[in-house]
């Protein structure tokens, strides 16, 4: 399989300029194939901030590919411009702890299960959804490296942690344990009717507040942003930007620092991970009103501004 100049050039940089990036069918947030889906529910579940690249709204890009991996399907996984491989080879790595190191990251450190609470009305809906549970399947719940939730039955997996809280046993595995101390879960009236609300203390390091998309649309309109940064690289706020941000770089935070300390100051990055980081370093600093933008730019491109392009 060929592939021309201008193709493998453009694919060398995607895959050198993004220190972690899947080629896959879909976007994070709506995989289009199911071994695309995989993938992504491993790489969230370890890290907040990666890339993706949809093949399927790009043909060149999509048969490319397959070509300058030499592998014939995709996803595709590049980690710091190495191939790592596809769906499958993913699971095992993922299994064998290889992923891990591969990301360099550090498998998390339990020395106690995790305190979980349930209200009354929590545990009464829990135990009503449980009656029509699949066989043999317990209750456990996700938390990703974005602090997403998600309840769901399941059969036991190897390694995960027991929360026995109200009567009811709960099921995690170790990086959601990790992320899950303190954390309460409620019942929440909807327009879809009864759903279950987390509140999870661990989301907020410090004194930083997350700020969804359609705040932020509230506090820009309103003329309330304060100082709005973006902390991504320069060649991605090329490719996509909010109005109204700056670019943070050295020059800017030396000229936070200056700021009186109730200054508001609001953060957004891709994803949602290296704003968190860069807000918490300035709630650190003493500053009383910090916020992350919840989801990122990506975020802002899918529910507020379809224009802003996603990558």
């Amino acid at each position: 399989m060929s592939i021309d100049t201008a193709t493998r050039a453009r694919i060398d940089d995607l895959v050198t300029s993004n220190e972690v990036v899947l080629f896959m069918k879909g976007t994070r947030d709506a995989p289009q194939c199911g071994f695309s889906a995989t993938v992504v529910g491993i790489l969230d579940g370890l890290i907040s901030e990666y890339s993706t690249l949809d093949v399927l709204t790009d043909p060149s890009l999509r048969e490319g590919i397959k070509a300058y991996s030499e592998w014939p399907t995709v996803p595709q996984l590049y980690v710091r411009g190495e191939f790592v491989g596809g769906c499958d080879i993913i699971q095992e790595l993922a299994g064998s702890g290889e992923l891990i190191q591969a990301l360099k990251i550090e498998e998390p450190a339990l020395d106690r299960a995790p305190n979980i609470q349930l209200t009354a009305e929590a545990v009464e809906g829990l135990r009503s959804a449980a009656t029509s549970a699949p066989p043999e399947s317990e209750l456990h719940l996700g938390i990703d490296a974005r602090f997403q939730n998600k309840l769901f039955f399941a059969p036991i997996g190897p390694g995960e942690v027991r929360v026995d809280a109200g009567g009811i046993a709960i099921f995690l595995d170790p990086y959601s344990a990790s992320r899950a101390d303190g954390l309460t879960i409620d019942v929440v009236d909807s327009s879809e009717g009864q759903g279950f609300r987390i509140d999870n203390p661990n989301t907020t390091a410090g004194q930083v507040r997350q700020l969804s998309v359609q705040d932020l649309k509230h506090r820009l309109d309103a003329g309330e942003v304060g100082e709005f940064f973006d902390v991504r690289t320069p060649e991605e706020r090329a490719r996509a930007s909010i109005s109204g941000t700056r670019l943070m770089t050295p020059e800017e935070a030396e000229r936070i620092a200056s700021l009186p300390r109730e200054t508001t100051l609001i953060f957004h990055c891709h994803h949602g991970g290296r704003s968190q980081a860069a807000a918490e370093h300035f709630a650190g600093m003493g500053f009383e009103r910090v916020f992350n933008v919840a989801g990122g730019i990506d975020a802002w491109s899918q529910e507020i501004d379809h224009e802003v392009p996603r990558y």
